[in-house]
């Protein structure tokens, strides 16, 4: 839900097609260069999902909530990054925050489903974001 309301007006803001010169009313909308972080946005996706999914077979409320909750927090961390690259705490602590629950989850059950995947992706997250703050800030 929370991206089919989000990804419309992203998908739009960064366009180019937006800028209209010619307009007979002399309306001239600003474009956007904003990059969209596509990776932050299916972890979000696959957050939630995996929240759904352990409602849907197993009838897990805690799952439910957690996987919007963490997926809701992803989903904003990448709408953050998509606005500003430097902004990644929200979305690095949402991954941290994954990556220790489900690695301790998985550690303890030997079961890559669903705690090792969820492990895995959060613990590429966190090397993706990780390796965005090493990288030397680009000179303009």
């Amino acid at each position: 839900m929370f991206l089919c309301l989000l990804l419309p007006q992203l998908v739009f803001c960064n366009s180019s097609v937006l800028q209209h010169s010619d307009s007979p009313v002399g309306i001239v909308a600003s474009v956007s260069n904003m990059s969209v972080d596509w990776v932050g946005y299916g972890y979000a996706a696959l957050v939630a999902s995996g929240g759904v999914i352990g409602y849907v077979k197993a009838g897990s409320v805690p799952s439910l909530a957690a996987g919007l909750l963490f997926g809701g927090l992803a989903g904003f961390g990448a709408y953050q990054i998509s606005n500003d690259p430097n902004n990644v705490w929200v979305s690095l602590a949402t991954s941290g925050a994954l990556t220790g629950v489900m690695g301790k989850r998985f550690y303890g059950s030997r079961k890559f489903m669903p705690a090792g995947l969820m492990a895995g992706a959060s613990l590429l997250m966190v090397g993706k974001l990780g390796l965005t703050l090493l990288q030397k800030p680009q000179e303009s």
